[in-house]
């Protein structure tokens, strides 16, 4: 019961917080540079997080934060996708930044309307050829802009405990872009869960990986070692074991591998 009554109290600034950002600061943010309207729409990514640490007692801390890219480099971000949270949190990592989503997120009214203005890469996830077509296509211009770009090679939010499919676009993309890959893990699902008024205190651990490069290199190498650095980092700091994969998983995939 307690923890449901810390989850509304945050929803309800979290809510405000939107509205404040969505119908003030944005509109007065179209004026100025890509930069600086960026910067003054993720001041609520950093409400959040302060907010949902004074209400639900949900903190963070970071492992290898010298592998964050130099402020003038562009990446293409990978990482395991649980929760809200990391969607919130990892638009801070790297700026100016667009970040891979489902364009039903930009239909909801407020939240949509401040997502648009960080030029992020809304795809049809019904539609899986045409999303990987345009992820590579925007992404390129994202990357060819000075952007970094996030993707969450899961597609969709895996429960703490549960194995993603990983898909290849986010390896493509930065391979064909030659951009360097920084893998993120974290266990931020098992903090803030599927249940919105499960928020559950304690610590988030976040991971950067080193800087993984692609130049030369194949899709399906980079595929393979950003996907199992991903697996083995959040097994890690996970409460929650991860099944092992069977041999016959292994044949399955191994197969996808050689017809793509």
């Amino acid at each position: 019961m307690i923890t449901a009554i810390r989850s509304v109290f945050f929803y309800i600034g979290y809510v405000m917080a939107l509205l404040l950002v969505s119908c003030i600061i944005m509109p007065l943010s179209l004026p100025l540079p890509q930069p600086a309207r960026a910067w003054l729409i993720l001041r609520y990514n950093w409400f959040v997080l302060l907010w949902l640490r004074i209400t639900c007692g949900i903190r963070y801390e970071v492992e290898g934060v010298e592998h964050l890219p130099k402020p003038d480099q562009n990446v293409v971000i990978l990482s395991n996708h649980q929760s809200e949270w990391e969607t919130i949190y990892l638009q801070l990592v790297a700026q100016p930044m667009s970040t891979v989503l489902k364009q039903e997120l930009l239909k909801i009214p407020f939240f949509g309307w401040g997502l648009r203005v960080l030029k992020p890469i809304a795809v049809d996830r019904s539609k899986p050829a045409a999303a990987m077509k345009q992820v590579l296509k925007q992404g390129k211009d994202r990357l060819e802009e000075g952007l970094s770009v996030l993707v969450f090679p899961e597609g969709t939010r895996t429960e703490p405990g549960s194995r993603g499919d990983h898909k290849k676009g986010g390896a493509m993309l930065a391979v064909n872009g030659k951009k360097m890959i920084l893998p993120v893990a974290h266990n931020a699902g098992e903090h803030w869960t599927s249940s919105p008024l499960q928020k559950k205190s304690g610590t988030i651990k976040v991971v950067f990986g080193e800087l993984i490069a692609t130049e030369g290199r194949h899709v399906n190498e980079v595929h393979a070692e950003v996907t199992q650095w991903l697996e083995t980092q959040v097994n890690r700091i996970s409460a929650y074991p991860v099944p092992e994969v069977t041999a016959e998983q292994q044949t399955v995939e191994a197969k996808a591998d050689i017809s793509q």
